[in-house]
């Protein structure tokens, strides 16, 4: 007998280059190469070779290489997966975007304005799609509050928490020298920013206060490490929020939010592993969650796979599906709250943000239900 015809699609996958194979990207490598069936890890791009190997090899990709242009300038490639140190990352994105190449990337967008700026106008110019990974708004209980938030249920927001405690032990942190001053607020804390931001939408971050000290490892202070620090943020519609975060939850790695208003209060996240909880002598226990990877797994292969949809709807000339993912705004919006965290802490004083960066919001404001009805 002879074969029978039977059609395919011909759309193919996304292909993706990773740049910046440590923790995180490994982890962003494995889910485009396994866990989204619309993408495709074309190559890999890192100055640690025997990293890259190693990756390359466990994932089937053959491309490699310790020059990021190599990625940039790939024809074969799509989209540019940027996970490398937070100091490369506006250079990154400017010579993606310069490429034609839509771009994910890690947060934060850029070390200043100037320098996010920069790439968000290369970005534009070239017309491609950036997407910041602020992976919290993808998890299932954030998704769940924010879309309480959306159909009135806390009415006008007027408190805002948002927490990380990252996983730690009794001897305390394990590396404290490969810690950078402003880690907590640049790359810990704003992700607390783009969460509160998120879920006071409309609303943009007008004046920022710090406090931060190094309480874990007080011997590190000197060297410029700050391991815990409360902000407290103002928005332009009144409500106050706060953002806290510690190196050395004993306990697990613990990622709260919530927002209390007018008409009520809606709760997100929590270090346990699962809702089931034991009774015994010993008392009252739960598991807990100890990385990152592990709590927000579901929330990275989300982030990721809306970004492949965007890009696929892009390349074919179709309007982007579901709600655009976190942008050049909320990178910026996030930034400045960092920024203006680092300032308020070195002085003691509150600080304007606007004395940072002037901010626009990322989205209309609310329509708070029996509000100005």
């Amino acid at each position: 007998m002879s074969y029978l015809q039977h059609p395919v699609s011909d759309h193919r996958p996304v292909r993706v280059g990773l740049i910046g194979a440590g923790w995180i990207g490994k982890f962003h490598a494995e889910t485009v190469a396994h866990r989204i069936p619309g993408a495709r890890l074309e190559a890999i791009a890192d100055p640690a070779l025997p990293a890259v190997e190693a990756l390359a090899g466990r994932l089937g990709v053959r491309k490699i290489s310790t020059d990021p242009a190599d990625v940039m300038n790939d024809p074969d490639i799509d989209a540019v997966l940027i996970a490398a140190p937070a100091r490369f990352h506006s250079d990154l994105i400017a010579a993606a975007a310069r490429a034609g190449k839509d771009v994910f990337c890690e947060k934060p967008g850029g070390r200043t304005i100037e320098e996010l700026d920069g790439a968000l106008d290369a970005a534009d110019a070239a017309g491609v799609i950036v997407q910041f990974g602020f992976n919290r708004r993808y998890a299932n209980d954030f998704a769940a509050a924010r879309k309480l938030i959306d159909d009135g249920a806390v009415g006008v927001p007027q408190l805002l928490r948002s927490l990380t405690r990252d996983p730690g032990t009794a001897a305390g942190l394990a590396a404290p020298e490969r810690i950078a001053p402003g880690t907590i607020f640049l790359e810990t804390l704003i992700h607390d920013f783009d969460t509160l931001n998120w879920l006071n939408p409309g609303a943009v971050p007008v004046r920022v206060h710090a406090v931060a000290d190094a309480l874990v490892a007080p011997e590190r202070k000197a060297g410029g490490l700050l391991d815990t620090a409360v902000v407290t943020v103002t928005y332009s519609n009144g409500a106050i929020a706060v953002a806290e975060a510690n190196f050395n939850a004993l306990y697990g790695y613990d990622v709260r939010g919530e927002v209390f208003g007018s008409a009520g209060m809606v709760t997100a996240g929590g270090p346990q592993a699962s809702s089931a909880t034991s009774y015994t002598a010993a008392g009252i226990a739960s598991s807990t969650v100890r990385l990152n990877v592990d709590l927000f797994h579901d929330a990275y292969t989300a982030e990721l796979a809306h970004f492949v949809d965007a890009v696929k709807a892009r390349r074919g000339n179709q309007a982007a599906p579901g709600t655009p993912g976190p942008g050049g705004t909320d990178a910026r919006n996030a930034l400045a709250v960092a920024l203006a965290a680092i300032r308020s802490n070195e002085t003691g004083l509150p600080v304007e943000v606007s004395s940072i960066a002037e901010l626009r919001a990322a989205e209309p404001a609310l329509h708070a239900v029996g509000q100005g009805e």
